[in-house]
């Protein structure tokens, strides 16, 4: 279900304003000892679940994150970084993002796909999810992009977290992250009847916004020019700042 992104999306303003995102059941976080999340690009993980991951690292779980990309394609028109140099930059937010949760142990696999072409590349991601879930308890969850959030890359993580899970028999949770931009309230293309919330308390919501303003390369432009002008913009980051997180089952 890929969508078309543009403009400033949803008024985070109309999401508070609906009573339905105020009414989702809390997510069960007992359980899990070990988490592995599926991130397409440095920053989904945090700006998805970042909360979560603390919540689930506080009560001893083991967090696991598999980088599909560097987000390297970011700014595709940039004069200012070069693809390779703005990879490097994200790898090193992401680790720093991590840091500032909390999850100093937190263990990276990156993959190095090339930025926008997750889909071509998802049978190879399959082996290396497959790989890390295979002969796992259901102790351990995995976590992925939602495969209806509406970017490409995105979604191609969703299937490949949706196979793989089944096949292994993982308890899977999603989460939207561009679906806040397209969606509407009451959306019926979202499954609300699967959303789940996590509540942050004032520290975890502290360390989320911490980790947030790591990535400088996204929220601040690389330049005066046009073509490096920030790509989380303050409406994007009012939807993704909340003190509730969203899952689905």
């Amino acid at each position: 279900m890929v969508t078309t992104i543009a403009g400033v999306g949803t008024p985070e303003t109309d999401w508070q304003s609906w009573p339905g995102l105020h009414r989702f059941p809390p997510l069960d976080l007992s359980g899990c000892d070990r988490v592995v999340l599926l991130a397409p690009h440095p920053d989904d993980e945090i700006l998805g679940v970042g909360g979560l991951l603390r919540r689930l690292s506080l009560r001893g779980a083991a967090v696991e994150v598999i980088a599909v990309t560097d987000g390297d394609a970011s700014h595709p028109a940039s004069s200012t970084v070069t693809p390779g140099r703005l990879a490097a930059l994200r790898r090193a937010e992401s680790a720093s993002a991590l840091r500032a949760l909390g999850l100093v142990d937190a263990t990276v696999h990156r993959l190095g796909i090339g930025d926008g072409a997750v889909a071509a590349a998802e049978p190879a991601i399959e082996a290396v999810v497959a790989h890390l879930l295979a002969d796992v308890s259901t102790s351990t969850w995995c976590l992925s992009t939602w495969d209806g959030d509406g970017h490409p890359d995105h979604e191609a993580v969703g299937r490949v977290a949706r196979s793989v899970s089944q096949r292994c028999g993982v308890r899977l949770l999603t989460f939207p992250i561009w679906t806040w931009h397209w969606a509407l309230p009451a959306d019926p293309r979202v499954p609300w009847s699967r959303a789940r919330a996590i509540e942050l308390d004032d520290e975890t919501h502290a360390a989320k916004l911490a980790a947030i303003g790591c990535f400088a390369s996204q929220i601040r432009p690389l330049s005066e020019a046009p073509e490096d002008a920030a790509v989380l913009t303050p409406a994007m980051l009012d939807r993704l700042s909340r003190r509730t997180e969203v899952v689905f089952e």
